[in-house]
C-alpha cells in the first residue's frame, strides 16, 4: 500500500513538473541570439536584459517578511462577492467598428479596436495566472470564453509573466489566423507553443512595425521578465504605442514610474487613451510595479487624454486590498484633472469622450464593512 501512495505521489509531481515545464515556455531561439545580443538593452556580459538605470526589485523589507505577511495577512485581498460585469450582446462583440472601443476583462487584459481591427492585449483567460493550480487564482470567471471572441486580428504581448503570458490562452488562439507582436525574445515561447515563426512580429525598444494599417511601437518599460527559477531578464519587457489613422493608443505593460513616460509622451504622443499599469505594487518593489500615484503622473508625462487604470482587479498579487488601487488612482486623478476610465469587467467602451464614470466598486466595499461590523456584534 506504501509503495502504491509513492508511487501516486510521485506520478502527481512527475505531471506537475511537466506542466509546469511546457508552460514555462522555452530558452531563446538560437537564430534569434545575434539580434538579442545587438540590442542596446542587452548586457553581453551577463547574457540578461537589463533596465537603463540600475534598480533594485526589491527595497527595505527582506522577502522572508514579505511572503509572510502574504500568506497570512490575506484582509481583503479578494472581494467578498463577485465584482459586477457589463458585457454586451455577442452580437455586439461581433461587429467592428473604426472608433476606439474596448472591453477590460480584468488584470491586464483589454480587447481593443481600433480603425476596425482588433486587438487582443496580454490575454489570460486561464483560472490562475501561474504555472501550477492553487497559486494566484483569479477573483471570478471571465465574462467571456476565448472562443467566444472572434475577430481577433492582432495579439500585443509586454513581457513573459504568467499574468500577462499564459500558455492554456495562445494554446487555445493558436488554431486562427493572428498576428502576434512581441518583445525580443519572446516569440521563443510562442514558437514552443505551436505558433508559426512567420506569424510573430519580435521588436526591440523603439523599433515599430505596421500591421493591418496600424503602427505598433515598442516603447520602454521599467520591469523584468522570466518564467521560471534560472532564466531572469532573458527576454524583454515593454510598453507598446499603438497609432491608428486618426487616433493614438498607448499600453504601458508593468513598469516602475520614471523617466520612460515623458519621453514616450514627446516622440510619440499625445495619447486619446493610456491604459496604466494601477495594481499589485508596494513600496517594497515600487521600482517595478508604479503606485496609482505614479500612474496618474505617467498619462500627464504621456500627454494623455483618457486614462484607463489596469492590471487590478482580478488576481491577489500584492498585499494591498483588492479595491485599494481603484480608490487611490481614481482619488489622485480627480485632485489632478485627469479623465479616468474604469469600467466594469466586460463593458464595452465606446466614445470614450463621453464616458460617465461610476464608482461601481464602492457599495461592494461598504457592504464588505457593514457584514465585518455585523459580524463583531455580540
Amino acid at each position: 500500500m506504501i509503495k502504491k501512495i509513492t508511487w501516486f505521489v510521485l506520478l502527481l509531481i512527475t505531471t506537475a513538473y511537466m506542466v509546469a515545464c511546457t508552460s514555462m515556455g522555452a530558452s531563446t531561439a538560437s537564430d534569434h541570439a545575434n539580434r538579442i545580443a545587438s540590442s542596446a538593452q542587452y548586457n553581453s556580459d551577463s547574457q540578461r536584459f537589463q533596465n537603463p538605470e540600475e534598480i533594485s526589485l526589491q527595497t527595505g523589507r527582506p522577502w522572508t517578511t514579505i511572503a509572510y505577511e502574504y500568506l497570512f495577512n490575506g484582509h481583503e485581498r479578494r472581494p467578498k462577492e463577485k465584482l459586477p460585469e457589463a458585457p454586451p450582446a455577442l452580437s455586439e462583440l461581433d461587429s467592428k467598428s473604426r472608433d476606439i472601443r474596448f472591453i477590460w476583462f480584468g488584470h491586464s487584459t483589454i480587447l481593443l479596436e481600433l480603425d476596425g481591427k482588433r486587438i487582443l492585449i496580454d490575454p489570460v483567460f486561464s483560472t490562475y495566472a501561474s504555472p501550477l493550480a492553487g497559486i494566484a487564482k483569479r477573483f471570478q470567471p471571465p465574462v467571456f470564453n476565448i472562443d467566444e471572441i472572434q475577430n481577433i486580428d492582432i495579439v500585443l504581448i509586454s513581457h513573459d509573466h504568467y499574468d500577462h503570458l499564459d500558455h492554456k490562452t495562445i494554446s487555445k488562439l493558436k488554431k486562427r489566423d493572428l498576428h502576434y507582436i512581441v518583445p525580443l525574445g519572446v516569440g521563443a515561447h510562442l514558437e514552443h507553443w505551436g505558433i508559426k515563426k512567420e506569424k510573430i512580429t519580435e521588436l526591440d525598444w523603439w523599433e515599430d512595425t505596421a500591421v493591418n494599417d496600424l503602427t505598433f511601437t515598442c516603447t520602454p518599460s521599467q520591469h523584468f521578465s522570466g518564467r521560471g527559477l534560472f532564466n531572469r531578464n532573458t527576454t524583454l519587457w515593454a510598453s507598446w504605442a499603438i497609432k491608428g489613422s486618426d487616433q493614438n493608443v498607448f499600453y504601458s505593460g508593468d513598469s516602475g514610474y520614471s523617466g520612460h513616460y515623458k519621453e514616450i509622451g514627446e516622440r510619440l504622443g499625445p495619447f486619446d487613451l493610456t491604459f496604466l499599469e494601477n495594481g499589485a505594487y508596494s513600496l517594497d518593489w515600487k521600482y517595478v510595479h508604479q503606485l496609482p500615484e505614479e500612474g496618474v503622473q505617467g498619462h500627464i508625462d504621456l500627454k494623455g487624454k483618457a486614462m484607463v487604470p489596469v492590471h487590478w482587479g482580478m488576481f491577489d498579487l500584492s498585499l494591498h486590498t483588492w479595491h485599494e488601487p481603484i480608490e487611490r488612482v481614481t482619488r489622485e486623478a480627480n485632485k489632478r484633472g485627469v479623465k479616468i476610465i474604469a469600467p466594469k469587467l466586460g463593458q464595452l467602451v465606446s466614445e470614450t469622450e463621453n464616458f460617465v464614470q461610476t464608482d461601481w466598486w464602492s457599495p461592494l466595499i461598504e457592504k464588505a464593512e457593514e457584514n465585518d461590523l455585523a459580524s463583531l456584534r455580540p
